[in-house]
């Protein structure tokens, strides 16, 4: 099992591999330096350029073999992606539905195409389906996730840039906040954090802090005015 160092998840598979840039919170994308790397390494899986999207039918069995876990799926692309073909998607999903033992957290970007395809992908209840929100100018997605029928909805606001204002909490169970890291990290304002974590409590949904981000990430932690904030949808508490 590809066991993960990611705070709010266990595992990670992914079935696809490469993307493309079409926000600023992806603009010091961490899964291209990973990708980078691997490849320099000879993996083969990442043998393409990042900006090529390639799927790989002969992962999609993994989790079939794995013990019961809580898994982040693509960590290194988006499923939703336009270079993600209809039929791969629901392969995905299709594997998805029939792993019940595992929870399944998808995130994307592209909340246009989530909303388009909704209708024609099974939502079992171990799919958890989130949307990446950066700043203000994106906040959008959060409506298109509303319109998906993921029973699960979850919003990743990392890397923060920006504060996010009255946001709309209706119907979204968690929310997970975290700063930039890496070399020239976007500082993220605790007043913004603070701001999301009142926001959260107003609208009883599960809030999780997960770093403050900077160029020492380990350092500076992630505790919030002396605490940690674990918060996880009540059906689900990471062990």
């Amino acid at each position: 099992m590809a066991e993960s160092s990611i705070e709010w998840t266990e595992a990670t598979w992914n079935p696809t591999t490469g993307c493309t840039k079409i926000s600023q919170g992806c603009k010091f994308c961490y899964a291209e330096v990973m990708h980078k790397r691997l490849q320099a390494m000879g993996v083969t899986k990442y043998s393409n350029d990042f900006r090529t999207v390639t799927c790989h039918p002969e992962v999609l069995n993994q989790p079939r073999k794995w013990k019961p876990s809580v898994i982040f799926v693509n960590s290194m692309s988006d499923l939703f992606h336009e270079d993600v073909p209809l039929h791969f998607i629901q392969q995905v999903f299709k594997v998805m539905n029939e792993c019940p033992q595992h929870t399944f957290q998808v995130l994307t970007k592209r909340t246009e195409r989530l909303a388009e395809l909704s209708p024609l992908l099974n939502w079992t209840t171990n799919i958890w389906m989130g949307v990446s929100v950066e700043n203000q100018d994106v906040d959008f997605r959060i409506d298109h996730l509303r319109q998906s029928d993921a029973v699960i909805k979850f919003l990743s606001l990392e890397p923060l840039i920006g504060p996010l204002i009255e946001l709309n909490l209706r119907d979204i169970d968690w929310v997970i906040v975290g700063g930039e890291s890496g070399r020239n990290p976007r500082p993220m304002q605790a007043k913004w954090v603070i701001d999301i974590r009142d926001q959260c409590e107003a609208a009883r949904t599960a809030f999780f802090f997960k770093q403050w981000g900077g160029k020492n990430k380990k350092a500076a932690g992630r505790e919030l005015n002396g605490r940690t904030y674990d918060g996880m949808p009540e059906r689900h508490i990471l062990i």
